[in-house]
């Protein structure tokens, strides 16, 4: 499984001969990106109506293509009336040859300048994408919550300001899930710069084996048996 991130929260997963694509937002997008990175889609996942995850601009154009296939929740559908994905729900499951996607339960949190702007959210998900070797997990914006999920990848946000995880929670959910290498995201805000002299300290003070990757940088998983 090879996995690129991208600005913010998103990552392009290509496995088993498919191009799957998780949440391109409007943080620093260039239009560039659509020329060959984000050309081809085979599967376009977007978790929640924020534009830093779902940018209408490239996802209009990615969707041009007729056999990108959009996955995204009721309520993003309503935000961005111009695009017209397929509407998936937490416990649904996708399957794309010998590729599935589990869509799972993501939290995401709420700061107390959102209120009223119709920023809160209150239909988000996160993707586990499994291609029967390696699972990788997008937790979306997200707040730790009680779950049962376990994955090989781990994608987790760390910038906390009240709507996702914090370091420290980053690192507990990594425990959690099992993971075998966490990507941290969620960073690229000028509005809420990361600390990832914290970020380090606490991974690896809970021993957490990371990888943090510049936009456009990559990582390739293979499971070691």
């Amino acid at each position: 499984m090879k996995i690129t991130k991208y600005v913010q929260s998103c990552f392009l997963i290509e496995t088993k001969g498919k191009r799957i694509l998780v949440d391109p937002g409007k943080i620093k997008y260039e239009d560039s990106l659509l020329e060959k990175d984000w050309a081809d889609i085979d599967v376009l996942l977007v978790t929640h109506k924020h534009s830093d995850h779902c940018h209408d601009d490239a996802v209009k154009e990615i969707i041009k293509n007729p056999k990108t296939k959009f996955y995204t929740t009721k309520e993003t559908a309503e935000a961005h009336p111009e695009l017209s994905p397929e509407i998936v729900k937490e416990g649904d499951v996708l399957e794309f040859d010998d590729i599935k996607v589990e869509v799972v339960k993501a939290v995401h949190g709420v700061g107390p300048w959102m209120k009223g702007k119709g920023a809160i959210i209150y239909e988000n998900v996160g993707y586990i994408v499994d291609d029967g070797e390696t699972r990788a997990y997008h937790t979306s914006d997200s707040i730790a919550f009680e779950h049962n999920y376990k994955c090989d990848v781990l994608l987790v946000p760390v910038s906390n300001h009240c709507v996702t995880m914090s370091p420290w929670e980053a690192a507990e959910f990594a425990k959690d899930v099992e993971a075998k290498i966490t990507i941290p995201m969620h960073a690229d805000s000028p509005l809420h710069p990361v600390d990832f002299d914290e970020v380090k300290r606490r991974f690896e003070q809970e021993k957490i084996n990371y990888k943090i990757l510049e936009a456009g940088e990559v990582l390739k998983y293979k499971v070691m048996v």
